[in-house]
């Protein structure tokens, strides 16, 4: 943030690294008998978390690797949603149990909630128009104050578009910012802004969703670990770390990877 249809070799990836759970060796992961874990994205980052087309239901990355962590700890999940903006002061409050939404692990952010180990590494690259000729990196869109970036406040992409493509100016004229991430793609496919930045996994799918629309140009900027956030303190903390751990161990992550960045992108 690749479309539904999983099966085949993908899902064979996924069944297998799934079946080394468990085996010798392994340290037991901590049993929450059943516990209900309250979880909320925002189901608008493609493909980590988004909307099934064609059954309205939320899917994607982080819902399959939230529900695996949750099946080997013996939890459930009820799902919620929530905008962007309003995620991390609902999770600190104790609103939601564990939140995600490709959300960086930052300092600042740490002040507020607790952070899960890392589960997927990031840079932001430049997605444009597939006809786009004007500029072909950071520096020629720098260099030229007729070209627009959008952006959706608060999150990484907004704050390496500003350090890296406006030179640090968070007034620019330059800078359209959307309510959504999703929106901010639309003003890009429509023409009301020039550039979006995200990362590869989401550019790449965001490409496969509009062939001949979209490309991406220049080399990654930034540099950006993804984790669960959660509340100060919570009691959370050590058992899906420990899940994460031991999913990163056996292959798990990496199935998912495949699944929903590449089998999913070529099935759809």
């Amino acid at each position: 943030m690749f479309r539904r249809q999983f099966l085949g070799l993908g899902a064979a990836v996924l069944a297998f690294g799934l079946s080394l759970c468990g085996t010798a060796g392994a340290d037991p992961l901590p049993d929450l008998k059943g516990r209900t874990i309250v979880a909320v994205t925002e189901n608008a980052y493609f493909p980590l978390n988004f909307t099934d087309p064609k059954t309205g239901e939320g899917i994607g990355w982080e819902y399959d690797a939230m529900n695996e962590i949750a099946r080997r700890l013996d939890a459930k999940v009820e799902w919620k949603t929530s905008s962007w903006d309003a995620m991390i002061q609902a999770v600190q409050a104790g609103q939601f149990d564990i939140g995600m939404d490709g959300i960086s692990i930052t300092d600042e952010r740490k002040k507020q909630v607790d952070f899960s180990d890392p589960y997927m590494v990031s840079e932001q690259f430049m997605l444009v128009r597939a006809n786009e000729n004007r500029f072909t990196d950071a520096k020629s869109f720098a260099a030229d104050p007729k070209l627009f970036v959008g952006a959706q406040a608060g999150t990484t992409n907004y704050f390496v578009s500003v350090s890296d493509l406006l030179g640090g100016d968070d007034k620019s004229p330059r800078l359209r910012l959307f309510e959504t991430f999703g929106a901010s793609v639309q003003a890009l496919k429509v023409g009301d802004v020039d550039t979006v930045l995200m990362d590869k996994a989401g550019a790449e799918g965001n490409i496969a969703a509009s062939p001949d629309r979209f490309k991406i140009i220049g080399n990654g900027l930034g540099h950006d670990e993804f984790g669960f956030i959660l509340k100060k303190g919570s009691d959370l903390l050590a058992p899906v770390d420990a899940a994460l751990a031991a999913m990163k161990a056996d292959g798990t992550l990496k199935a998912l990877d495949k699944k929903w960045f590449y089998d999913y992108r070529a099935a759809h």
